[in-house]
């Protein structure tokens, strides 16, 4: 696998606790073609980010998980790529996953692939059983909403062919939290060949602390529903 094929989106708001490590981690794997998304972050993460080198997008407002990964997906496009990857800043992905989620759509024809951390017996005792439960809830309204059902639909790390990245890039209307589940719904209504890998993640303190929870979750449930009314 050529890794220069591979370009990876790194969506941050306020990470400078994490987005240094993170993106070490990710070179040290052979990824040179980073792009960081810094959200509109209120800490050091732009200076942080810029500093190893990367390619930095800088939001001067906070628009959301769904902002960030439009913009990064636009600029990995100029690009011209054969995979564009989504991949958490808070440390909770194995950067040697990529390569897992890449394959399908190298060597198989996938157009997406995403990353799940519940297809695993071990990985699903990991998580957290509020997480659990929470991830199933959203995996059903995300089913409901007009979207593929499937074990992860919340998970953070994707893989895209240029071509998905394309159409998907188009349509998408989310900002926040529910560009998740507006992913999995945007696969199937343009039916892109899909499929979902098993995927290690890494549970601490500071990624416990970040992404969805209950309030996020009926958030996400009302904003699906106004984007499927619209």
């Amino acid at each position: 696998m050529d890794k220069n094929d591979i370009y990876v989106v790194v969506p941050a708001y306020n990470e400078e606790g994490m987005i240094g490590n993170t993106l070490k981690k990710l070179k040290d794997e052979g990824y040179k073609n980073i792009i960081v998304v810094d959200d509109g972050s209120r800490d050091n993460t732009y200076n942080i980010a810029k500093e190893e080198g990367v390619i930095v997008c800088k939001h001067i407002i906070n628009r959301g998980l769904g902002g960030a990964l439009g913009t990064g997906l636009k600029c990995a496009l100029e690009y011209n790529p054969k995979v564009i990857i989504t991949f958490d800043a808070d440390g909770q992905h194995d950067p040697k996953d990529i390569e897992k989620v890449a394959k399908p759509i190298l060597d198989e024809n996938y157009d997406v692939v995403i990353g799940s951390r519940l297809m695993d017996e071990k990985e699903v005792k990991n998580m957290p059983k509020i997480k659990r439960i929470g991830n199933w809830g959203l995996n059903f309204l995300t089913y409901l909403m007009g979207g593929h059902f499937i074990t992860d639909s919340q998970s953070g790390l994707r893989a895209f062919s240029y071509n998905a990245a394309k159409i998907i890039m188009n349509q998408l209307k989310s900002n926040k939290y529910e560009v998740s589940s507006e992913f999995v719904v945007l696969i199937k209504r343009n039916n892109l060949k899909f499929k979902e890998i098993p995927i290690k993640t890494i549970y601490t303190d500071y990624s416990m602390a970040r992404g969805t929870n209950v309030i996020t979750g009926f958030k996400i449930l009302l904003k699906l529903i106004i984007h499927r009314l619209v």
